[in-house]
């Protein structure tokens, strides 16, 4: 796929960083709240927009919203250990696997079918950065052994890994029939 065109594009990172607030800070209330898209967002970022600077902008903006959750929303900050500078990584995973695979992809199956391998093994990898680095590194639990890491690994990871995929599924298909309404349209004639 052709890099987007700049206007495209920057209201593609308008409406992910959007999506980010909306999802990430969990203080919308029951009714709104969705889970949880940074990491499905960071494939398809790496996917759509691909430059380097604004993988850096949404780190900054992931770090500044954890930020206000946890100082002025009540979060808790339980998650925030010395293992939390391992999302760079994790995201870095995803973001550039995204990116890796765009000159790629395209509208056609293979090619989507392509996308969402490598969305699913990027997103396992990432959580197997952000929930290892927590586990080992993060200082919660007093004994950790391997035995118990892949218990809680076995646990929390498919429901991270399906809550990624389920939001990058969404994205391909949406961008399946906007590819094949594009291409549907009738050719504009000029009479005169």
């Amino acid at each position: 796929m052709k890099p987007l065109p700049r206007h495209v594009n920057l209201a593609m990172f308008a409406a992910f960083a959007a999506l980010m607030i909306a999802t990430r800070f969990h203080h919308f209330g029951d009714v709104l709240h969705l889970p949880d898209a940074s990491m499905a967002l960071f494939f398809l970022g790496g996917l759509y927009l691909r430059r380097h600077w604004e993988f850096a902008v949404f780190i900054a903006l992931a770090v500044a919203i954890d930020w206000v959750a946890i100082e002025h929303a009540g979060v808790s900050d339980f998650c925030v250990t010395p293992a939390y500078s391992f999302l760079l990584p994790a995201y870095g995973v995803l973001w550039y696997a995204g990116r890796l695979y765009a000159n790629r992809f395209d509208t056609n199956p293979r090619s989507l079918l392509g996308a969402t391998c490598v969305a699913l093994v990027a997103s396992s990898l990432s959580f197997a950065i952000s929930n290892g680095a927590f586990y080992w590194l993060g200082g919660r639990y007093a004994d950790p052994h391997f035995a118990q890491y892949l218990a809680r690994a076995w646990q929390w990871g498919p429901l991270f890994v399906r809550t990624t995929m389920a939001y990058v599924l969404v994205a391909l298909v949406l961008h399946a029939i906007a590819a094949f309404a594009m291409h549907s349209r009738p050719a504009r004639t000029t009479d005169h």
